[in-house]
């Protein structure tokens, strides 16, 4: 006759306190994805290809949009006079994002053909894999990591916090403050150049 043996882990904490650990365990998670390098950000804008993979790498590299805002631009959505998009972020809630030049002709250029960005998230997000592949980036490299390397990349040009918040469309400061998250080694070089 066979055995079959069963490993079973009994927990003292309450089943209430074990979902809150679960959340917070992913919470924890989720916050500690790791922004690109300068050296990753400069293979993957180099990997670029296509006239598509130039509008999404670099449009969620430099405005730091959602997924879902991006994916929702449409033409009436861009300023073009004030060089800024209007998207609508998380609740409904407008802001205006500013796009630097090199969005601005990929911008131009698409929306002289489109009325919108016409593409799924799932469509975006396997570009974005497609690219980081063929950039040799071993990493997972999702749209969400673009917007947390636009974040790191704003603070370390020197952008304020509060006005990362308004960028981000963020509506506590301390979900912005999530995107400090520094080695140590950033912190001491940071330093060294400051002090």
């Amino acid at each position: 006759m066979n055995k079959i043996s069963y490993n079973v882990q009994i927990s003292r904490d309450s089943p209430r306190e074990e979902a809150q650990k679960k959340r917070k365990s992913r919470a924890n998670s989720y916050h500690r994805r790791d922004p690109l390098t300068s050296e990753e950000v400069a293979a993957l804008t180099s990997a670029c290809q296509t006239g598509k993979e130039r509008l999404v790498v670099f449009t969620l590299l430099d405005t730091g949009l959602r997924l879902s805002e991006f994916c929702s631009l449409t033409r009436e959505a861009v300023d073009w006079q004030a060089h800024r998009v209007t998207v609508v972020g998380k609740g409904g809630k407008k802001r205006v994002v500013p796009m630097t030049p090199r969005v601005r002709a990929l911008l131009e250029a698409h929306f002289a053909v489109e009325d919108r960005i016409s593409m799924s998230r799932r469509t975006v997000q396997e570009i974005i894999r497609r690219v980081a592949r063929r950039a040799g980036i071993m990493r997972k490299v999702t749209p969400h990591i673009l917007r947390h390397t636009f974040a790191v990349m704003s603070l370390r040009r020197g952008l304020s916090l509060p006005s990362l918040q308004r960028l981000l469309g963020h509506e506590h400061l301390v979900t912005t403050a999530l995107y400090l998250n520094m080695s140590n080694e950033e912190a001491i070089r940071e330093f060294l150049e400051k002090w």
